[in-house]
């Protein structure tokens, strides 16, 4: 289990990964995935529960995360290459014709760590809350997490598992939302107002917590919180403020690096913000 300092690094080496890898392929998006590399290296590196040089499908005696959001893809390939699941120098093949790394996380190419095929959003709840399902009636105590964005609770589906999750009293999963308030075509705000988000959940029965999400410290601590009140009859969400783009100067404050490629000289610019740390594939 890694250490603060060690969490700290290997966040700041998924936002170098993230960013060559959208460069290289001049595809993708790197806002998400930026804002997101500490929950990306905290999971990984410190909280579930995995076996990444033994992955199964069926994930069982094992914690499992599903990434709703799918076009965070490149955050997520960096932790799994990085926590062991395939080689860092495949993460050179981000978005190319026949790779295994697609802009959205698949399973027909049989890339250990990834789950189900996602991105079509929406969907993820619904599918962590029937893994989280069939953990109990195999008794299993492990937890299942879910990644969502915030643009994504636009989405009906969303509330209809929100729904059925209190209904069922699913108290084995974590739901966390990438609450940076901007999606592709701008402020969420102005896209489709959420309103209060925080009440929303709770009226659906869930237990809701709030974190920064580019703070380690407060990352860990509030997982460590929301496994604690696991197994409590309640499913538990946390909304996690980020910022897109976070660590990029120029890629904060703004929506339009949501699925925006940098240029050669943009590159180099955004790498500027950041020291090698665990060595570039």
């Amino acid at each position: 289990m890694a250490d603060i300092k060690e969490l700290k690094s290997i966040a700041t080496q998924v936002r170098r990964d993230v960013l060559r890898m959208v460069h290289g392929a001049q595809s993708g998006h790197p806002g998400g995935p930026l804002g997101c590399a500490d929950l990306f290296a905290a999971l990984y590196f410190s909280v579930l529960k995995h076996d990444s040089k033994n992955f199964k499908m069926e994930g069982k005696d094992e914690d499992l995360f599903f990434l709703s959001n799918g076009h965070l893809s490149a955050g997520w390939y960096s932790v799994l290459s990085r926590s062991g699941y395939f080689d860092t120098a495949e993460l050179k093949t981000f978005r190319a014709i026949d790779s295994r790394l697609q802009g959205h996380p698949a399973t027909e190419e049989g890339l250990p760590g990834i789950r189900v095929a996602s991105g079509s959003l929406g969907q993820g709840l619904s599918v962590a809350i029937g893994a989280a399902l069939s953990k109990k009636l195999n008794r299993d105590p492990h937890l299942v997490y879910c990644l969502m964005g915030d643009g994504e609770q636009q989405e009906g589906q969303i509330w209809e598992a929100a729904m059925f999750g209190a209904g069922r009293k699913v108290d084995n999963l974590i739901g966390i939302v990438d609450y940076n308030g901007k999606q592709i075509d701008g402020p969420v705000d102005e896209v489709m107002p959420l309103g209060n988000l925080k009440a929303k959940w709770e009226a659906f029965g869930w237990e809701v917590l709030e974190m920064n999400g580019n703070i380690m410290e407060e990352v860990l601590e509030t997982l460590e919180k929301a496994k604690g009140l696991c197994g409590k009859q309640k499913p538990v969400l946390i909304l996690m403020h980020t910022e897109m783009g976070y660590g990029v100067d120029f890629m904060m404050g703004t929506h339009e690096w949501h699925g925006k490629p940098p240029n050669d000289e943009q590159f180099e610019k955004a790498m500027a913000n950041f020291e090698e740390t665990l060595g570039d594939y």
